[in-house]
């Protein structure tokens, strides 16, 4: 038995040995590293809770109730059916007459009231939105008052280049546009550009200002340069203020301002123009028809095309109700047949370039709504297309340098601005 623990004692050993000559091997082939130890530091990221908020209101804290106002429906109609005291809504109405008339409150136009979460569910305040721009808060919780507040504006200046396919209105709203970019345009270049004429071979660039609020195009203030080709012709337009008003000037510094519109009516189409010999479908029988006649739907307002002193507001069996002015010593125009003249219009008056004068109709000898509109010039009646008038107010010597300048950036923008489709080949090479 002695043998046994002896030989077993002696095992232990020798594999003790064993064990710590192979340590001793691997601490001997073991790399040393001679680098210094880098700390890691793993930053605690902490995630903050912003609520959602919607005209100033958590929308976590409250029940939130969005509608449209309905016909004829009133604020006191509204806050009725929340069970609001016919006292307190009297008390709202009257609070809030130096910040908003509730009698202005529109058909359709959105409004928001929010209550308490609790069982009673009490009206805590009602926003409405009288625009685009800004909306009107009722606060009805601890105490009566009303805000008016304007909505976050953003300004952002965009340019487009495109071919004109059909109209410049669907050429903008194909482009993603405004169509009150239209509008700018057509005022910009109404004596330099026929509208009623524009054809494929027309295209344009243009940079431009927009007004943007809750990700909708509210405004454009400005349009800050153009270029159009049309009818063979390159028209530029620079936006710039020499002192007396911003207003827009040609590359040589003259005034697109002409003294006179191009069209007494916007958006409408000419049927038929200045003309020696037209045969007349009221009388039926072929006489000379000495102005331009604008188709346009009864009530369209009706402009002058310049100032000038109203020389004639009357009715007769041939031209219906009509309008006379005097511009200067040179020239007059007239306004046929319209559905009823402006108020205040009346002889000696004092009207200004775009005044509304009258509105479309179809009085007198005509068989539709439209205008027809006459033309002198010394007293003899001309057609307006045929009349080179030059410009007005062209820049000044003094501020020829500055405008250059500005002239060059914004051209030198504008030659930038590539088209949203191949530029089209054109008839007429441009310079």
């Amino acid at each position: 038995m002695k043998k046994y623990v002896l030989a077993g004692t002696i095992l232990v050993i020798i594999s003790c040995l064993f064990f710590l000559a192979y340590k001793h091997q691997q601490a001997t082939y073991q790399p040393e590293y001679t680098g210094e130890t880098e700390l890691v530091t793993v930053d605690t990221v902490t995630t903050v809770y912003e609520p959602e908020r919607l005209y100033g209101f958590n929308l976590d804290s409250f029940n939130v109730h969005e509608d449209i106002v309905k016909r004829n429906q009133t604020l006191s109609d509204i806050l009725k059916t929340y069970n609001i005291d016919p006292a307190k809504i009297y008390e709202v109405a009257t609070s809030s007459r130096k910040v908003f008339d509730v009698r202005k409150i529109g058909y359709r136009k959105n409004y928001t009231v929010f209550t308490t979460k609790d069982s009673a569910a009490s009206v805590v305040a009602m926003a409405y939105e009288p625009d685009k721009t800004e909306f009107v808060v009722f606060h009805m919780s601890d105490s009566v008052y009303t805000e008016r507040v304007q909505k976050e504006k953003v300004l952002q200046v965009r340019a487009i280049a495109a071919k004109i396919e059909s109209s410049l209105y669907e050429t903008l709203i194909n482009a993603n546009v405004s169509p009150m970019l239209v509008s700018k345009l057509v005022d910009m270049y109404a004596w330099q550009i026929d509208f009623f004429h524009i054809d494929a071979n027309d295209y344009f660039k243009v940079i431009f200002e927009e007004e943007v609020i809750d990700g909708e195009v509210v405004n454009i203030p400005r349009v800050v340069g153009a270029y159009f080709y049309h009818a063979g012709r390159d028209f530029y337009s620079v936006y710039y203020n020499q002192g007396d008003g911003l207003d827009y000037f040609d590359e040589e510094g003259n005034s697109l301002r002409k003294a006179f519109l191009k069209a007494p009516v916007n958006f409408s189409r000419i049927s038929s123009r200045y003309s020696g010999r037209r045969f007349h479908p009221v009388l039926k029988r072929y006489r000379s028809h000495l102005g331009t006649d604008y188709v346009a739907q009864k009530g369209t307002p009706i402009y002058t095309v310049g100032d000038g002193v109203v020389t004639e507001a009357t009715y007769n069996s041939g031209n219906g109700n009509y309008v006379k002015i005097r511009h200067n010593a040179t020239y007059t125009t007239q306004y046929l047949h319209m559905s009823k003249i402006a108020s205040g219009m009346r002889p000696g008056k004092a009207v200004k370039q775009g005044e509304v004068i009258g509105y479309v109709g179809s009085t007198g000898l005509a068989t539709g709504p439209h205008v027809c509109f006459r033309f002198w010039r010394n007293g003899v009646q001309v057609d307006p297309f045929s009349v080179e008038i030059p410009p007005s107010q062209p820049i000044a010597d003094a501020h020829k340098e500055a405008y250059f300048k500005e002239r060059d950036k914004i051209l030198s923008a504008i030659d930038t601005i590539t088209f949203l489709t191949e530029k089209p080949v054109l008839n007429a090479s441009v310079d």
